[in-house]
């Protein structure tokens, strides 16, 4: 017998306030419980574009792991990634690795939100984030 699951992503809760970020510009949604995963977690993340956080907002803030190693998959918009002190743009359809220990944060680009699907290995909980707050100086 095959074995698969299907969940509509509007059908899982997003999670934006529960992590610390503004629901207002910005979305988030664990994919990892609803479709069953045991060996890595999705979640699909949106930026709202046009708008940046001021001082000591959460969406400044950054993150990094101790085991976590994730992909950010653009799918929609244009956005930047600070990673360390680099900030790069990132155009849609592209992916982007982030090795555990690297800080990173990612905006949207413009007007347009950035939609992101991104995939973590392995699945881990919160003991594995490290988060740096104020991480986007502007």
């Amino acid at each position: 017998m095959a074995d698969y699951t299907i969940v509509a992503v509007s059908d899982v809760p997003d999670m934006a306030a529960e992590v610390g970020m503004d629901p207002d510009h910005f979305e988030i949604r664990f994919m990892r419980e609803p479709l069953g995963l045991k060996s890595f977690a999705v979640s699909y993340e949106r930026f709202g574009g046009g708008w940046r956080a001021p001082e000591r907002h959460a969406h400044r803030r950054g993150h990094r792991h101790t085991v976590q190693e994730e992909v950010y998959f653009l799918i929609s918009g244009r956005a930047q990634a600070k990673f360390d002190d680099e900030v790069v743009d990132i155009e849609p359809w592209t992916a982007v690795r982030v090795a555990p220990e690297t800080a990173r944060s990612f905006r949207a680009a413009g007007e347009e939100d950035a939609v992101f699907v991104s995939i973590a290995a392995p699945p881990t909980g919160p003991d594995d984030v490290e988060f740096l707050p104020d991480y986007w100086e502007d």
